[in-house]
């Protein structure tokens, strides 16, 4: 190349080169600047009820959004989401306003570890579990919307994706008021094989082991011999009937069993993963990497679900992965949407996420990763 053409190259490099230096100072220089919250109640009377083992769902609650304001002029989402407690999402926000905004204006959202740790230090004193933890979760959901925004990427590429899309399976047994002839069970099931689900999952133990055993030969009957059937008990059981009822859903063909104890026993759960060959799943209830790790450590379970309120946001979340990784043992998510795809589209032991609904672009029972730069945890607008 002459010189001459070799500086006419140059020129028509600088401003690609100009953007890459522009975007790098903008990196080293943003600063969150604020934090806003919007609190969404559910009205009283508005919801249908819906029911687990112990929980009735869908008639308390509501949700708290946070936004993290950055002087780059751009914004991360995330939130939290009760739905059994009509109080919660005011403690909620209360702890996001007053004691997480002091800790993070000022500071760079790209550092989320530092932060995390920051928030670890201001808060432990009145804990880092239960609510607290729903907080930290949310920011750190916008602290990583914020990182993925600035690269114009989706955060998945960013944690080093492994796949492009996730098996999903549905999640439609719940009990209903006056549904004893299951008409309204059998509705929500035929409805997620309609909608291409690969797999379905139903509660349990609210009612006798013969109850259980009548729901998962109907759910068995909806979905047919290749897709796969999940229990949830939602804690109701003790180590007893835990172990006698899940003989019973392996001898019936069950996938995973999951949560069929209290949170806090981790010692039942290793003797349930030991004694039983059904897959035993649980995590949902448990709070940070620590809670995991104990768990893991005991060998408690087969498959490990975090939450995305409970179990840090992402930061917590890809760690949590990581050791049950090197235990050899999978995770699936509780709970759907674009943040967990995110996360589980970076993790090479994923097994699958869930969710409910028609879901767009799904294929084979597989919904195709986020596109959009950030989380995916921006509101989406009704049309």
């Amino acid at each position: 190349m002459q010189r001459r053409d070799f500086f006419k190259a140059a020129a028509l490099a600088a401003p690609a080169s100009a953007g890459i230096a522009a975007a790098a100072a903008m990196q080293k220089q943003i600063k969150i600047t604020g934090l806003e919250t919007d609190l969404v109640e559910r009205r009283p009377g508005t919801g249908r009820p819906n029911y687990d083992a112990i929980h009735k769902l869908g008639v308390e609650g509501g949700s708290v959004t946070v936004r993290v304001l950055t002087d780059a002029g751009i914004t991360g989402w995330g939130s939290g989401s009760f739905g059994v407690i009509a109080g919660a999402p005011r403690v909620l926000q209360s702890i996001l306003e007053n004691e997480i905004k002091p800790v993070i204006v000022g500071k760079d959202p790209v550092f989320p570890k530092r932060l995390r740790a920051d928030l670890w230090a201001a808060l432990e004193y009145h804990g880092v579990g239960g609510i607290v933890q729903f907080a930290m979760s949310a920011v750190d959901i916008a602290f990583w919307d914020i990182i993925g925004k600035l690269a114009g990427m989706p955060v998945y590429k960013l944690l080093g994706g492994f796949r492009d899309r996730m098996p999903a399976y549905s999640m439609g047994g719940w009990y209903y008021d006056d549904d004893k002839d299951l008409s309204e069970f059998k509705r929500a099931g035929n409805a997620a094989m309609e909608q291409g689900y690969g797999g379905l999952k139903i509660k349990v133990g609210r009612y006798s082991l013969d109850d259980d055993i009548v729901r998962i030969r109907v759910a068995r009957d909806i979905i047919g011999k290749d897709r796969r059937l999940m229990v949830d008990a939602n804690q109701v059981f003790n180590r007893n009937e835990a172990l006698r009822r899940g003989r019973v859903y392996q001898d019936m063909g069950c996938f995973w069993y999951e949560e069929p104890l209290p949170p806090h026993d981790m010692e039942g759960y290793a003797l349930l993963a030991r004694e039983l060959d059904i897959r035993v799943a649980t995590g949902e209830n448990l709070y940070a990497k620590y809670q995991f790790t104990d768990l893991i450590e005991r060998r408690g379970a087969d498959v490990v679900q975090p939450d995305n309120r409970r179990a840090g946001g992402v930061t917590e979340w890809m760690e949590i992965a990581a050791i049950a990784d090197a235990f050899g043992l999978q995770v699936a998510s509780h709970g759907g949407g674009a943040t967990n795809m995110n996360m589980l589209c970076a993790m090479p032991n994923a097994l699958y996420m869930e969710t409910s609904g028609p879901q767009r672009n799904m294929v084979n029972s597989e919904i195709p990763a986020p596109e959009e730069p950030g989380m995916g945890s921006e509101p989406r607008r009704r049309t």
